[in-house]
């Protein structure tokens, strides 16, 4: 998403600058080419060397700097950038913005570019929420500035408060999804589950899977990196909630069953990545069961089937995850639940399937159509999916 890109990262006078080294490096390895600007406080907090060896590009520290290739006409650098990200942004710089002055490199370059603009703020509680830099917040929002809101915790100042910057991921999750706005699911809504359903049997015990959530995560990501308004209906894992997607919570199938209904009813696609558990306990004890038995019995009965049983006019996509005949026991789900799509892995394949970062899978559609996928990142399967998906939409 993000190669052969050109970000250009502004570093302000705030304690957090160093924070913005983490984020230049994670942009580089991605592929993205970072050009640096940073303003004369910014040099302060840390140095242009640091920067320039972790993106291999030169920092611009001056309106006119000799040794930079944007030294002749400032405008270059604006012109250069298909986004412009500051993180972080101080009061005064957010001042300066609102108000379209234009008196170092950085400023000069936000009022000369015509990319997106996203500026992550990190200041002192106190003038944060400072009417006069809420107000400038909110001009910049009415133009079109993309503002990522700042985290709560402990600040510089020893205080606890509002105005830590916000998480890298965080930062550059905006970022993919300011640039894929523009991309071939533009306006599309798009539904995923993710994670292993939770049918309890008890307070504290329930029938459960290996399900990491990963598959479904990576699936959300790159729908709304390319565009798509994102609904992500999640039963628990240890993930952290991706930026700019619409996360529901959910615990059990039927939890899972209700949300995806509701989520549907303005879908474009459906991709159940989801492993939802087969069956749940018949009832489940209000408290917790004592271990004063050798053995428990339980009667387990059928969960609901969620891509049967959800009615409506949109793509399904479902998952066949398999421990033997994968190919037919595949393409027996794929006419079973009428799906448009099925994405079908061997989950005894040690690098593929549940909880780690890689998938082998193939895929196979209702034309029977079958294509079989080498060992891939979950993210780059989740693309190879949704381009079969820009398929079917058209």
């Amino acid at each position: 998403m993000l190669a052969n890109k050109t970000i250009v990262l502004g570093i302000t006078g705030s304690i957090a600058a160093y924070k913005a080294a983490d984020l230049a490096s994670k942009l580089t390895q991605a592929g993205a080419k970072v050009e640096i600007i940073m303003t004369e406080s910014a040099t302060e907090f840390i140095t242009p060397l640091t920067l320039r060896s972790l993106t291999g590009q030169p920092v611009v520290t001056k309106m006119f700097e000799l040794t930079s290739e944007f030294s002749i006409e400032h405008i270059a650098l604006a012109e250069a950038a298909d986004v412009v990200a500051i993180a972080p942004a101080t009061a005064n710089t957010i001042a300066k913005l609102a108000q379209g002055i234009a008196d170092d490199m950085l400023t000069c370059t936000v009022l000369a570019t015509k990319a997106p603009i996203i500026v992550a703020p990190a200041m002192n509680v106190n003038m944060l929420e400072n009417p006069i830099t809420q107000e400038n917040l909110a001009k910049l929002k009415a133009r079109g500035f993309v503002i990522i809101e700042p985290a709560w915790g402990r600040l510089a100042s020893g205080k606890m408060g509002r105005g830590r910057l916000a998480d890298v991921d965080e930062i550059i999750g905006t970022i993919q999804q300011v640039l894929g706005k523009s991309g071939d699911l533009a306006g599309r809504r798009i539904v995923v589950t993710a994670g292993g359903t939770q049918e309890p049997i008890d307070p504290v015990r329930y029938i459960g899977n290996h399900s990491s959530g990963k598959m479904g995560y990576a699936m959300a990501k790159a729908a709304r990196d390319r565009g798509a308004m994102v609904t992500l209906i999640t039963a628990p894992t240890s993930l952290p909630e991706p930026t700019g997607i619409e996360v529901t919570p959910v615990r059990t199938t039927i939890q899972m069953k209700e949300a995806v209904a509701k989520a549907v009813a303005k879908a474009d696609v459906l991709i159940m990545a989801a492993a939802v558990a087969d069956y749940q306990p018949k009832t489940s004890a209000k408290e917790k069961i004592k271990k004063e038995s050798p053995s428990l019995t339980l009667e387990l009965i059928r969960t609901p089937d969620i891509l049967t049983e959800v009615k409506g006019d949109f793509i399904r996509v479902g998952f066949a995850a398999e421990s033997e005949d994968l190919i037919e026991n595949a393409r027996q789900k794929l006419q079973k639940k009428q799906l448009n799509l099925i994405v079908a892995n061997d989950i005894t394949a040690t690098d593929s399937g549940f909880g780690v970062d890689t998938n082998k899978v193939t895929l196979i559609d209702r034309d029977g159509k079958v294509e079989s996928l080498p060992l891939l990142t979950k993210r780059e399967v989740a693309d190879k999916i949704l381009d079969r998906v820009v398929e079917f939409l058209r």
